[in-house]
């Protein structure tokens, strides 16, 4: 029995180091050269994806200008215009979160409305708004848009405060970024705005 386990054993190894020589034989063959080429396919492509991975954009990174908008039917639109000034690249996807203060830095209430790309309730003046998220890169010198528009037309069950800074987060968590418009904004309905994602 063990003499049979022993010859067992001896015959598996010589297979074994059959195929290893066949292998190192064979690899100058078109085979071996296609399987080589697959392997730095996959590479690249691995080095690409982990290149395309940048980490989230951070407020702190950036420099904000509010763009005055135009108004009808009591709704008002405007833009905020976002400039990388740091080093390296950084990426975005969605909207943005924004946050509202009055003249004594107090947070006034705000009820965003994200516009998906269908069905929106509100249509921009810039054709990129109304699209649907995409991931974007930022390097430094880079410039991100985001548009909004809300009501300033005041009724007996709304408020409509003032709000004279604006600070943008790119994601729940980050840095924020104060913008300060020209003119206060006063959204009403509770700080009712719609917003675009960021283009």
């Amino acid at each position: 029995m063990r003499r049979g386990f022993t010859s067992l054993a001896i015959f598996v190894a010589f297979v074994v180091i059959i195929t290893l020589s066949r292998h190192v034989i064979d690899s100058t063959s078109g085979t071996t050269t296609s399987t080589l080429h697959t392997t730095t396919t996959i590479s690249a492509a691995t080095t690409t994806t982990s290149a395309s991975a940048a980490p989230t954009c951070q407020g702190s990174a950036f420099t904000g200008l509010f763009n005055e908008g135009e108004g009808a039917a009591g709704t008002i639109s405007a833009s905020v215009t976002l400039t990388k000034h740091s080093a390296g690249s950084c990426s975005v996807k969605g909207w943005p979160i924004l946050t509202l203060q009055d003249k004594t830095g107090a947070v006034l209430p705000l009820n965003l409305v994200d516009q998906s790309g269908t069905n929106n309730a509100i249509q921009f003046s810039t054709a990129k708004a109304n699209l649907a998220p995409t991931l974007l890169t930022l390097a430094n010198g880079s410039v991100t848009n985001f548009s909004l528009a809300y009501s300033s037309v005041s009724t007996a069950n709304t408020v409509c405060d003032n709000a004279v800074t604006i600070s943008v987060q790119f994601a729940t968590g980050g840095a924020s970024l104060p913008v300060t418009p020209a003119y206060p904004i006063q959204p009403c309905d509770n700080g009712k705005i719609w917003i675009s994602p960021f283009y």
